[in-house]
C-alpha cells in the first residue's frame, strides 16, 4: 500500500475507441492457362478528401450550460492561470497551494480521472500532493492492520470536498469541458468522449465495497498491501476510499452521487 496515498476528490471519465475492421479477399486461379487481364489503374478524383474520423459513441452527453457565456476559453497551453483562479474561488488560496499541484492542471485532472478505474495512479502527473503524515499501522508485527488514526490525515481533503456545492462544480466542469475533451483526445483517445469516462470513474468509486474493520495488511516488500486479495484487486480509486476510512468514504460517495445526478440527470445503479 503506498505510503503517499492520494485522495481523488475531483472526479470524473469513458474510453470509447472506434476500431476499423479490415478483411482480405483472395482469388484462386484455375490450373489451366488463362489470358492475363491487366486492369488500368484508376486515378482518384482531384481534391478528394480523406474520410472524416468516426464520431465517438456518446452515452452521457455533457449538459448545456445553465448560464451561457461568450467569454472565450484559454488555450490548453495557457489554461493554468485561469484554472488556478477558478479553483481558488472554490476552495480558497490556502487549500489550493497546500493540496494541489498548480501546473498542467487540465492534463493532471484528465489523467487522474482516466486512472481512477485502473489498477494504479501515475505519480508523475498527480493532481494532489501526497497526504501529510506517516502511514500508520497497528497490531502485531506478523499480522498488522490499518490504524484508524490514518483517517484523520484526510481531513483537509474532506473540508475541501464539502466547501463547494456539486452544482457549482458541475457548472465549472461544463464551462471548461472543451479543454478537457481536447486533452483527453491528445492523450491517445482520438475517438473517446471524456464525459463518459468521468461517469465511469464515478460509478466505479460508488461501487467500492464497505469493508469491515479491522482491515488486515501484508508487507510482501517495502509497501503494505491489503491482506484480502479481493481488496488488493480493486481499482486505484476504490482502494483510496477504503484507506480513507468508512465515514470519509461515505461522505465522498454522497458527493459523487450528487455530482453524477447533476451531470447526467440520473442516479447511479449501485
Amino acid at each position: 500500500m503506498p505510503n503517499n496515498a492520494k485522495n481523488a476528490i475531483s472526479v470524473v471519465v469513458v474510453i470509447l475507441v472506434a476500431g476499423v475492421l479490415a478483411g482480405s479477399i483472395y482469388f484462386w486461379y484455375r490450373q489451366q492457362k488463362a489470358p492475363v487481364v491487366v486492369t488500368p489503374a484508376v486515378k482518384p478524383p482531384p481534391n478528394l478528401q480523406p474520410p472524416a474520423p468516426p464520431a465517438p459513441l456518446v452515452h452521457y452527453p455533457v449538459p448545456k450550460p445553465v448560464v451561457p457565456t461568450k467569454k472565450p476559453l484559454p488555450s490548453l497551453a495557457k489554461s493554468d492561470a485561469t484554472m488556478t483562479r477558478v479553483l481558488t474561488g472554490f476552495f480558497g488560496r490556502g487549500s489550493v497551494e497546500e493540496l494541489l499541484v498548480p501546473r498542467q492542471i487540465i492534463h493532471r485532472f484528465v489523467v487522474l480521472v482516466d486512472s481512477l478505474p485502473q489498477s494504479s495512479l501515475p505519480m508523475r502527473f498527480r493532481l494532489f500532493r501526497p497526504v501529510a503524515g506517516q502511514f500508520l499501522i497497528s497490531g502485531p508485527e506478523d499480522s498488522p492492520v490499518l490504524d484508524p488514526k490514518n483517517y484523520r490525515r484526510y481531513t483537509p481533503y474532506m473540508l475541501m470536498a464539502q466547501a463547494v456545492s456539486s452544482k457549482a462544480l458541475v457548472a465549472a466542469y461544463i464551462r471548461f469541458y472543451p479543454l478537457l475533451q481536447q486533452e483527453y483526445r491528445k492523450m491517445g483517445y482520438p475517438h473517446g468522449y471524456f464525459n463518459d469516462r468521468v461517469v465511469a470513474a464515478i460509478d466505479n468509486m460508488l461501487a467500492t465495497p464497505d469493508v469491515k474493520e479491522p482491515i488486515a495488511l501484508v508487507r510482501p516488500n517495502v509497501l503494505y498491501q491489503f491482506s484480502d486479495p479481493k481488496l488488493e484487486a480493486l481499482s486505484a480509486g476504490q482502494k483510496i476510499l477504503i484507506r480513507m476510512g468508512p465515514q470519509n468514504a461515505a461522505r465522498i460517495k454522497a458527493k459523487l452521487e450528487q455530482i453524477r445526478r447533476d451531470l447526467t440527470g440520473q442516479v447511479s445503479k449501485r
